[in-house]
């Protein structure tokens, strides 16, 4: 049994201008053996936007998939009911990490998951921003407002995560404030169109859809002249 999980600090199809399917959409698909695998997208952090979904629809429809959606507002416990057939699954990005966790406690979507995770059978997880965040410990978020630290995730994934590091402004300070605080522990913050695939809870390669894309280690370091934090730039492979 062997468990993936990408975690991309932004890209893919919803970042796409023209909506079509990148790099790292097809890289997520590539590394099921299964043909035609289910993929499950889940858009809670977007509140089951519907424009989303049917980007994520339109998009991985020409990828050679089959798709279904999760969403908690409407038909919960049949799509929850179904996700365990999913070989891969997608959590979409959105506007509050903490407000989709809450609904995944709400409804077991949290328990499904770490079952899924530990149930002997290959899976993938995938997802972008909010969707990349859940897996890990904690996270830098938004979804109070003013950039924060949160601890909530799924904990998966060891450590924290913060995305769009150089996307959005404001996450490089507050991320690093965290990691020398403490009230984050270590972590990687990742640009848009980089991406971390782990095997089995272990960082197995850095990928990246664009050259100029960057996966940052975050320590926190009580070493002179670090000011609490050191980082390392992390070898990207190009996809």
């Amino acid at each position: 049994m062997t468990t993936h999980i990408i975690t991309a600090g932004g890209g893919g199809f919803s970042m796409s201008p023209t909506g079509s399917p990148t790099a790292l959409d097809r890289y997520i698909v590539g590394l099921s053996s299964v043909e035609a695998p289910l993929v499950c997208f889940i858009p809670t952090a977007s509140a089951d936007d519907a424009t989303y979904i049917n980007k994520f629809l339109v998009s991985y429809g020409v990828l050679g998939v089959r798709t279904m959606v999760l969403t908690l507002w409407t038909g919960a416990a049949h799509a929850i009911e179904r996700l365990p057939e999913a070989d891969i699954v997608f959590v979409g990005g959105g506007s509050s990490t903490v407000n989709m966790m809450a609904l995944w406690k709400a409804h077991g979507v949290d328990a499904v998951l770490k079952q899924m995770a530990s149930n002997g059978k290959d899976t993938i997880f995938a997802g972008i921003s909010a969707g990349a965040c859940c897996w890990f410990e904690g996270c830098l978020t938004d979804s109070f407002g003013p950039m924060r630290p949160w601890r909530g995730g799924l904990g998966l994934l060891e450590g924290s995560f913060c995305p769009h590091f150089q996307g959005e402004e404001g996450r490089a300070g507050a991320y690093t404030d965290a990691i020398a605080s403490g009230i984050l522990p270590d972590g990687y913050a990742i640009d848009d169109g980089a991406a971390i695939h782990w095997v089995d809870g272990k960082l197995h390669k850095v990928i990246s859809e664009r050259e100029d894309a960057r996966v940052l280690h975050f320590m926190n370091s009580l070493q002179p002249g670090t000011s609490g934090v050191t980082t390392q730039q992390l070898d990207a492979e190009l996809i």
